[in-house]
C-alpha cells in the first residue's frame, strides 16, 4: 500500500519578522504562488491595465500619477509589478517603465504574456538603478505591506526619483486590520487592536516563516512617507464600485461598502 505524504499546512500567528526574514519569506511564497495568482486575478487584472487594488480603481480614471497625455516619454519604475500588467499600460502611453519585482516567477509570467519593457528581478530596499532615474514611481500592493523597513524602500525610490518626482503606491487599508480577513459578515467585527503592530506571519513546521505582512497605522504610513523624504499630496481611500460584484481574498462588495480596504498614498519628491 503506497503511503501519501502531505505538507502540513502554514500556521498563521502575529510575531516579530525581521527585514532579512520577511525578504525571503516574500520571494519563496510569490514564486510558490504566482500560478494561482494569475489564474485567479489574472482576467480582473487584465494585460494591459492599471488597476491600484480589488476595488478595482483603474488608473485611467483616477490619474494618480497626472494626466495619461502626461506620461509620454517619463521614465517610470513599477515596485513589486508581478506580471507587469501596469507597465504595459504606462507604455501604452509613451511612457518607459521599468517592472521590478522581487519574485522570479512572477516576472516568467510577464514573458508569459508577452512583455515588451524591461524586467527586473531585485529586491525593493536595494534599487538597482542610479540617482536620479525616474520621473516617476508607482507599485499597486507590491512590496510596501510586506517589508519590516518601509522607510528603507521609501529612501531608495526617492534617490531613484528626480526632483519633482511623483510616488505612488496602495497597500491594505490599516484599519483592515482590527477586522478578520473575511469577505462575509463575520469580517464586520472589529477583533483586534488596530494599534498592535505585530506582523502577521505564516511559518512551517520547523518555524520559519513562509509569508509575512507587516501592519502599519495610518499615521505610521504618514511619517514613513515623510522620513523617506517625501511630501504627501492626496491619500485615496476609493469606494467599492456598483459593476464590481466580485470577491477577492477579504475584498467583498459587502465589506467595500462599510469600510474602506485599500489605502493610496500619492507622495512627491521636492
Amino acid at each position: 500500500m503506497s503511503q501519501e505524504i502531505y505538507a502540513a499546512e502554514p500556521e498563521a500567528t502575529r510575531r516579530e519578522a525581521s527585514e532579512t526574514e520577511s525578504s525571503r519569506a516574500s520571494r519563496g511564497w510569490w514564486d510558490r504562488n504566482a500560478d494561482e495568482y494569475q489564474s485567479d486575478h489574472g482576467a480582473f487584472l487584465g494585460d494591459d491595465r492599471f488597476v491600484w487594488g480589488p476595488e478595482g480603481l483603474d488608473e485611467a480614471e483616477a490619474g494618480l500619477l497626472g494626466p495619461a497625455a502626461s506620461l509620454n516619454g517619463l521614465d517610470v519604475l513599477e515596485i513589486g509589478a508581478g506580471a507587469a500588467q501596469c507597465s504595459r499600460w504606462l507604455a501604452a502611453r509613451g511612457a518607459r517603465p521599468v517592472a521590478l519585482d522581487l519574485s522570479h516567477r512572477q516576472l516568467q509570467h510577464a514573458l508569459r504574456i508577452g512583455c515588451g519593457v524591461p524586467l527586473v528581478e531585485a529586491d525593493a530596499g536595494a534599487l538597482p538603478f542610479r540617482d536620479g532615474s525616474f520621473d516617476l514611481a508607482c507599485s499597486a500592493y507590491g512590496a510596501v505591506p510586506f517589508v519590516a523597513d518601509p522607510v528603507r524602500v521609501f529612501r531608495e525610490v526617492h534617490r531613484v526619483l528626480r526632483p519633482g518626482g511623483r510616488w505612488v503606491f496602495s497597500v491594505t487599508h490599516p484599519v483592515r486590520w482590527a477586522f478578520p480577513d473575511e469577505p462575509g459578515p463575520e469580517g464586520l467585527s472589529v477583533a483586534a487592536s488596530y494599534f498592535d503592530r505585530t506582523p502577521y506571519v505564516e511559518q512551517d513546521e520547523r518555524g520559519d516563516a513562509v509569508y509575512v505582512e507587516h501592519h502599519r497605522t495610518l499615521g505610521d504610513r504618514v511619517r514613513d512617507v515623510v522620513a523617506g523624504g517625501f511630501r504627501l499630496v492626496d491619500l485615496v481611500e476609493p469606494e467599492w464600485p456598483a459593476w464590481n460584484t466580485q470577491e477577492w481574498g477579504g475584498w467583498s462588495p459587502l465589506r467595500g461598502n462599510l469600510i474602506p480596504g485599500t489605502a493610496i498614498f500619492v507622495c512627491v519628491r521636492d
